[in-house]
């Protein structure tokens, strides 16, 4: 059937063109938006619209199209909304009716001049007086346009859905506003955004597998960035005391439903913070945000209402163990034993075992916004040692919803700590640890240079757009994820 439609559709091509009619036309410029003309004239009588001059002019895709022979209606969809048009024989030439009716298809983009006015329903309308073909669709829209449900075709072809589902728009147009708001946040409070390399010749700043490229001309592997961190600091230690960036990261890992291999981050670095500032400033961050966008500190997520209303919960994950395992769970035996149980891989890394055993009891317990933080040593390699407990980091992460967040903590800056940790990260590779961290003899040195005590957090964009869309799935809220073929 689609072959079909796309050969008729192409002879109606042809005809335009033989015609003497450009059916890819660029010389219509419109005047007016559907927003425009309803929010202001949407409220005036049908004599009040009798009596406005001049013409309004606006451009879109044809949505719907009914004919009734010598007249019709249809609807033009732009990226404000849609208005409603009406077309009669007695009221624009003959000629440019007929092609109306015999060559312009649901799904063309066209251009409009006339009138407004209402209908016996009250519906505020354009009356065509000139009818401009500014695209021909050689495919049709799918059928049953207006509910595309199949989410196959939606994450494949995000076109379609645009075009289909209102709430799809929505997600996205939400999804910009909270990027602006956060930039907003930022920009006020004195930071500055910047850019840095995407092309890593290491892979550092986070625990990931990376994906590696190699560049012809120097002959090497390079690495997309699995984090912005370590250069945002080089920056730091630059000067730039306040710093963000906005942008793509890429990990070589699992996709799932809150997982792709391509995400939006914001990483950000304070100096002369700590992490406990962070938390206040995150929370204040968040909030701000989510006030701005869903009006209202109460967010409904699935079957869940999330009260982002502070202040937020804060708990150590040591103290929240304790509680349920009393003080043998520092106890390496226990430890490891217990996250044999549980089927965690932990390669005798005693932190790796006792966050994994944390997230595993009690991550999906957190719907509130919580800060967890006590993060041990041995999974920190670029966070500072708590002062009052060296097997401990200042280090956090945001959890809402049991999904983490944030991550931040106050930034280790001694370099020859910061070599050792890196010397320890290399150790754990051997062991099989192969998304630690790799030996950066340059970042050491920009921090024998001198890094001023600071503080830094990367936010997950898709996952914060997810709860405030109520998404269930990352791809809801990414316009292109990534599928199998």
């Amino acid at each position: 059937m689609e072959d079909k439609q796309f050969e008729l559709r192409k002879s109606k091509l042809k005809e335009l063109r033989a015609m003497g009619i450009d059916p890819y036309a660029n010389d219509f410029t419109p005047e007016h938006t559907t927003r425009e003309l309803v929010s202001l004239h949407a409220s005036k009588s049908p004599e009040e619209l009798e009596e406005m001059e001049g013409l309004f002019s606006l451009a879109g895709r044809v949505v719907s199209k009914r004919d009734f022979g010598k007249s019709a209606f249809f609807h033009l969809s732009d990226r404000t909304g849609r208005i409603q048009a009406f077309i009669q024989k007695n009221s624009i030439d003959e000629e440019t009716f007929t092609l109306f009716r015999k060559l312009l298809d649901v799904g063309d983009f066209a251009g409009v001049r006339g009138e407004l006015f209402k209908t016996r329903t009250g519906e505020l309308t354009v009356r065509v007086r000139e009818l401009f073909f500014l695209t021909k669709a050689l495919r049709p829209l799918p059928e049953k346009w207006h509910g595309l449900q199949d989410v196959e075709t939606r994450y494949r072809q995000r076109y379609l859905d645009l075009v289909a589902n209102q709430r799809t728009r929505e997600i996205f147009k939400i999804r910009s506003k909270v990027i602006n708001l956060i930039r907003r946040f930022l920009d006020e409070r004195d930071f500055l955004e910047v850019e840095t390399p995407v092309l890593h010749p290491i892979a550092g700043g986070a625990t990931a597998k990376p994906f590696v490229t190699h560049h012809n001309a120097l002959d090497m592997d390079l690495y997309l960035r699995i984090a912005p961190e370590l250069y945002l600091k080089r920056l730091v230690v630059g000067g730039l005391e306040r710093v963000y960036e906005l942008g793509r990261t890429f990990r070589n890992e699992g996709v799932s439903t809150k997982h792709n291999p391509e995400f939006t981050m914001i990483e950000f670095y304070q100096a002369y913070a700590t992490y406990e500032d962070l938390m206040d400033l995150i929370e204040e961050l968040v909030c701000y945000v989510v006030e701005n966008t869903v009006g209202d500190t109460l967010v409904e997520y699935e079957d869940k209402k999330i009260d982002f209303k502070g202040p937020w919960k804060r708990i150590n994950i040591y103290e929240t163990l304790r509680e349920k395992f009393g003080s043998k769970i520092t106890e390496e035996e226990f430890l490891f034993a217990k996250a044999d149980s549980m089927g965690i891989n932990h390669n005798g890394i005693k932190g790796k075992a006792l966050t994994e055993i944390f997230e595993a009891l009690f991550e999906a317990t957190l719907l509130n916004p919580t800060f967890v933080y006590g993060f041990p040593l041995d999974v920190s390699p670029l966070a500072r040692k708590n002062d009052d407990d060296p097997e401990v980091v200042d280090r956090f992460e945001l959890y809402i919803c049991g999904r983490e967040i944030a991550n931040a903590f106050s930034e280790l800056n001694d370099p020859i700590d910061q070599k050792k940790r890196f010397t320890d990260q290399v150790e754990m590779k051997k062991k099989g640890e192969d998304e630690y961290h790799e030996m950066d003899n340059d970042y050491v040195s920009a921090l024998e240079y001198g890094m001023p005590p600071t503080a830094g957090a990367g936010i997950g964009i898709d996952r914060l757009v997810m709860l405030l869309t109520n998404s269930s799935s990352i791809r809801e809220v990414i316009f292109f994820p990534h599928l199998r073929p």
